[in-house]
């Protein structure tokens, strides 16, 4: 624990549906705080998430927060910046950091997710459906031909023939 997060007074753990919320707060004394509460609380809570007023905010935590506790991993679910009526697709990099981002929140490897409300309000698919169409591919790996058939069938790709 930093320095800086030492001076910080004790936050008191927070019980389930209970809100917290903070006022004077000047620049990054709200990244600090959040750092501390996540490392003060780490061995009770599975994950710590922080809603965020705009995605702007939430970008600025993400750059922050490892400044005073380089140890937390800290992940982003961003908005999709597309609107709802819209004919085209969100860009393959948003697709890619939600998808790392529920993946790793399904498998308890982030300590802080950190949401605008933006993206809040929106539905999310099932965590069933992200553990059960998940791959990961690296360039040079070998893979096994018919159980990569099978799992790419399982998460409804039809084959076809060459």
């Amino acid at each position: 624990m930093s320095d800086a997060l030492k001076l910080a007074p004790p936050i008191p753990a927070p019980r389930a549906g209970q809100r917290f919320t903070f006022s004077g707060l000047v620049g990054s004394s709200d990244a600090a705080l959040i750092a501390q509460s996540a490392l003060r609380y780490r061995s009770e809570f599975s994950v710590m998430v922080i809603f965020c007023a705009q995605a702007q905010e939430a970008q600025r935590l993400l750059e922050e927060i490892p400044a005073f506790a380089p140890q937390l991993k800290t992940r982003l679910l961003p908005d999709w910046e597309i609107l709802p009526y819209d004919h085209f697709s969100p860009h393959q990099d948003l697709v890619s950091e939600r998808l790392a981002t529920l993946y790793e929140l399904l498998n308890g490897s982030c300590d802080i997710v950190l949401v605008p409300i933006t993206t809040a309000l929106q539905k999310l698919g099932p965590p069933n459906f992200l553990s059960g169409h998940t791959f990961f591919f690296r360039q040079g790996d070998k893979l096994n031909e018919a159980a990569l058939k099978l799992q790419l069938q399982q998460a409804g790709y039809d084959p076809v023939s060459s």
